[in-house]
């Protein structure tokens, strides 16, 4: 009877170490890119009554299967692997599962595999499904649960997870407005992997405080009468807000805290803001004569006409768009005007015709119209008229003239 025990025992050790055989081959086949074939080995110990080497086997087809685009069937073996409760395959297998359903969106379904990893109490994949079951929540709108898996993420062993959830639950905060909590992860972040994302994250973080004290000096200058009596600080702290909210990509809340400062109760705040917001301006009539500036005054030419857009251009934030604008007419300008010397042409008609296009260009553009008007204003006062000496509808109709 011993006898007969140690011979199917044997029979059995056999059979094993051919099953870890095959599980050997179909890893390097695997890894040497021949999917198909190892596909087939893996399945062939699935299909033995092996019970050492199932879970290797299992999650080996349902790696191989993902891999090749077989959804199904490597969900199929991923759930073998988890069904064996094997204390390293098992958690792997329904990490891997997890992972599957998440690229499909799958929430529910990627919610039950995390949670398997979890109740398989291997501690290297704990943090990992905390950390998938947080994103789940925070998709679903549940801050509150989602808080208690970031926390056991935050304190796991693994600190490059802990420094990546840091950063990722870091941002939800901010996005949330809850820039204290934010701060807090971060830091705790930082102590497990100084990385330079998270830097970045705290310097925004410290942008967001910055925000929220300029905007309390704002509204103080508004409401509090005293506070009028300090025009520098105030027009100082409306800059700044609004350059920092345009910094953050809030064009919009930064047109606000400019347009808040240029309409301020206080004449002087208002004057400063908008020497601040003109700060680099050209004055294209630095270099004119005393007496001709008195006369440019008193005509109501003191600013340039493009001035407007370009203060409009600084509070939307939107001087790149308008320097784009001004560089493509320009080129288009130059090109219509080039193209005669080029060509040799002297034809009064060609020239006038090139010379109509040219002048027309900037029509296209919101600023042209005031272009157009300020150069028809300034030649009726160089021809000392009371009357327009442009015909109406100049330049667009020109050609009719």
């Amino acid at each position: 009877m011993t006898s007969r025990t140690s011979t199917f025992e044997a029979a059995a050790d056999r059979s094993e170490t051919e099953f870890g055989n095959l599980c050997d081959q179909a890893r390097d086949l695997a890894e040497s890119g021949h999917l198909k074939r190892a596909a087939q080995l893996y399945t062939q110990v699935l299909d033995g009554d092996s019970h050492h080497h199932r879970p290797m086997a299992a999650l080996g087809l349902a790696v191989v299967r993902h891999t090749l685009g077989d959804i199904g069937t490597a969900r199929e073996a991923a759930r073998i692997a988890v069904d064996t409760g094997h204390p390293e395959y098992a958690p792997r297998a329904a990490y891997h599962l997890a992972l599957s359903y998440e690229e499909e969106d799958a929430a529910e379904q990627a919610e039950e595999a995390w949670h398997d990893v979890l109740a398989a109490g291997n501690d290297r994949y704990t943090p990992a499904a905390h950390y998938g079951l947080a994103r789940i929540a925070e998709g679903r709108g549940d801050p509150e649960t989602a808080a208690g898996h970031w926390g056991r993420v935050l304190d796991g062993p693994d600190r490059g997870l802990a420094a990546q959830a840091a950063h990722d639950y870091g941002e939800r905060l901010l996005a949330r407005g809850d820039v204290d909590m934010a701060a807090e992860v971060i830091r705790h972040g930082l102590a497990a992997e100084d990385h330079p994302a998270l830097r970045l994250l705290l310097g925004a973080v410290h942008v967001e405080r910055a925000i929220g004290e300029f905007g309390a000096v704002v509204d103080a200058s508004r409401d509090d009468e005293a506070a009028t009596g300090e025009p520098g600080t105030a027009a100082a702290a409306v800059e700044l807000l609004a350059r920092l909210l345009a910094v953050r990509g809030d064009t919009e809340a930064a047109e606000r805290a400019w347009e808040t400062g240029l309409t301020h109760r206080d004449a002087a705040t208002a004057a400063d803001v908008r020497a601040r917001l003109r700060r680099g301006f050209l004055d294209p009539h630095a270099d004119t004569a005393a007496e001709e500036s008195a006369d440019r005054a008193a005509a109501g030419d003191t600013v340039a006409w493009w001035d407007p857009y370009l203060e409009a251009a600084v509070a939307q934030g939107s001087t790149p768009m308008l320097a784009g604008e001004l560089f493509y007419a320009v080129d288009r300008m130059y090109s219509r005007l080039a193209m005669p010397l080029v060509d040799d042409e002297t034809r009064a008609a060609a020239l006038r015709r090139t010379l109509q296009e040219t002048v027309r260009s900037p029509g296209e553009y919101v600023w042209g119209r005031s272009l157009h008007d300020d150069f028809r204003e300034r030649l009726r006062r160089a021809a000392g008229s009371d009357t327009d000496v442009l015909p109406e509808g100049w330049p667009d109709h020109a050609d009719r003239d």
